[in-house]
C-alpha cells in the first residue's frame, strides 16, 4: 500500500482558542475589578455606569466574533478533512495534469500534448531537469488533436523529473500546443494542512488533475509506433 505521508497531524490550540481563554482571563479581571469598585465607591460620589456597560457589550462583541472565528475554523477543518480524504482516493491511480514536467513511471516518462491545427513539423525536446541535458530530440504528430508520447528512460533509471518541449509550425509560423504530465499517484504529502499529490516526484494539487484512470497492467503484446529521432530510445502512441 503506498504511503500517506503527514495525513494527520497532533492537535494544537487554535488562534481562536487562544484568543477565547485570553477573553475570560480579561472579562474575570474586569469583573473583579468592577466588583471592587463598586465595593469601595463613595456613596456620596458614585461610579458612572455608563462607563462599565459600554465595557460590557465591548467585551460581548469580541466574545461574539471569537466565536465566529471558531465555527469557521471548525469549518475549514472540516473541508480540509474531506479534502484529505479525496485525495486519498487518487492513490494508485494514473493522473493527467497541465504541466510540461513528468516523472519516471514503469521505465518511461509519459506526455500527451495537442496541435492546434496541422504542422509542417513538430518538433520534441526532452531536457533532464537536474543536469540540464537535452536528452531526447525528435519529431512528433503533425495532425491537430491530443497525442500521446513515452521517453524511455535509460536501463537502471528509477526517478527524475524530465521537461518536455513541443514546437509545432507551418512555415514560418508557431501553433498552439498544451503538454500533460501522465503520472502514478504514490503518496500524499501535506503541506501548509492541505494535502497534495505526489506522482512520480511531481507535487501537484488535486484540483489541477484533469483526468483520472485505474493503472492497466502493460500487455507485452502491445505494439508501438517508433518516432524520428536523434537520440537514444523513446515511442510515442496515437
Amino acid at each position: 500500500m503506498s504511503e500517506v505521508t503527514s495525513a494527520t497531524s497532533a492537535s494544537t490550540t487554535s488562534a481562536a482558542q487562544s484568543a477565547d481563554q485570553k477573553l475570560a482571563s480579561d472579562f474575570d479581571d474586569f469583573l473583579a475589578l468592577l466588583t471592587t469598585q463598586l465595593q469601595y465607591q463613595d456613596p456620596l460620589d458614585p461610579l458612572d455606569s455608563n462607563e462599565f456597560t459600554q465595557q460590557l457589550v465591548s467585551f460581548t462583541g469580541v466574545e461574539q466574533q471569537i466565536a465566529a472565528n471558531k465555527n469557521l475554523e471548525t469549518l475549514i477543518s472540516q473541508m480540509n478533512s474531506q479534502s484529505a480524504s479525496d485525495a486519498v482516493s487518487y492513490l494508485g491511480k494514473e493522473i493527467t495534469v497541465e504541466t510540461p514536467k513528468a516523472g519516471v513511471y514503469d521505465g518511461k516518462v509519459k506526455w500527451e500534448y495537442t496541435v492546434d491545427s496541422t504542422a509542417d513539423t513538430t518538433k520534441i525536446t526532452v531536457t533532464d531537469d537536474e543536469t540540464g541535458d537535452v536528452v531526447y530530440e525528435g519529431y512528433g504528430e503533425t495532425d491537430p488533436g491530443l497525442h500521446e508520447f513515452s521517453w524511455d528512460v535509460p536501463e537502471g533509471t528509477t526517478e527524475g523529473i524530465y521537461t518536455l518541449t513541443v514546437s509545432a509550425t507551418t512555415g514560418e509560423t508557431g501553433i498552439a500546443t498544451n503538454i500533460y504530465s501522465v503520472g502514478k499517484v504514490t503518496s500524499i504529502e501535506n503541506i501548509g494542512g492541505l494535502p497534495y499529490l505526489a506522482a512520480n516526484g511531481i507535487i501537484l494539487a488535486p484540483e489541477n488533475v484533469l483526468a483520472v484512470k485505474q493503472v492497466e497492467v502493460a500487455d507485452s503484446g502491445t505494439n508501438t509506433q517508433t518516432t524520428e529521432d536523434t537520440s537514444s530510445s523513446d515511442t510515442t502512441t496515437e
